[in-house]
């Protein structure tokens, strides 16, 4: 069993829970309300924006220059490509640019990516892909789960969103990533191994919580 399979077995209870959401089971059957979308979208903007630093600090931590030229792809593809499909396919829910340039994260938002940046300018490379992977690859399960619902990828509104996490092209990028973190995982001793499993497990953790955060609109408990 190589790496990745042992941590999809691990957090394997925790996607299910994922794929359980009524958030993302509501998408898949077309019922989820508009309002929880929309704000589902501008926090996963505000999300993308630290994301794409992680693919910065890979770059930056990668010794083989392919390596570190895939992750300057994936930092051009994410701030000049994802981010702006993002801005266009936000127009579909009345979210302008200019609200989502303003916006605040939510205290799970800044949570996660701030766990997530820690990791990455902290630690080792193998602990910066075991840090951004679950997002990537959790959202490409769920975008194939969804796509064989009746309709789904039809959606007027989500849709778009189940085809874009199904396709081809993003499960290239999953796998290049789980791939990638086999072969950086490759030898080390047990200690570590456990160190990047726990790693993995608190950012799918985060994605769980991403979900939830999103379906009950949750900002602050409490007015500044």
């Amino acid at each position: 069993m190589n790496f990745s399979q042992r941590l999809y077995y691990k957090v394997l209870p925790i996607w299910n829970r994922n794929h359980a959401h009524p958030f993302v089971q509501k998408m898949g059957n077309g019922t989820l309300e508009k309002e929880k979308f929309r704000f589902y979208m501008v926090q996963d903007y505000l999300y993308l924006i630290e994301y794409a630093k992680v693919f910065a600090l890979g770059a930056v931590k990668a010794t083989d220059l392919k390596v570190m030229g895939k992750f300057a792809k994936l930092l051009d593809a994410t701030l000049n490509e994802e981010m702006e499909l993002h801005r266009q396919y936000a127009k579909k829910f009345d979210i302008s640019v200019e609200e989502l340039e303003t916006a605040k994260p939510s205290p799970t938002t800044l949570a996660y990516t701030h766990y997530m940046l820690h990791v990455s300018q902290n630690g080792t490379l193998a602990e910066l892909v075991a840090a951004l992977l679950p997002c990537m690859w959790s959202y490409w399960e769920i975008g194939k789960e969804l796509k064989k619902i009746e309709g789904a990828s039809e959606h007027e509104f989500y849709g778009e969103w189940i085809n874009m996490y199904a396709s081809d092209e993003f499960g290239q990028l999953a796998t290049w990533c789980i791939e990638l973190l086999d072969q950086v995982a490759e030898g080390k001793p047990e200690a570590e191994l456990e160190k990047l499993e726990e790693i993995f497990l608190n950012t799918t953790r985060f994605e769980y919580m991403f979900w939830d955060m999103a379906y009950n609109e949750e900002m602050w408990p409490i007015d500044e």
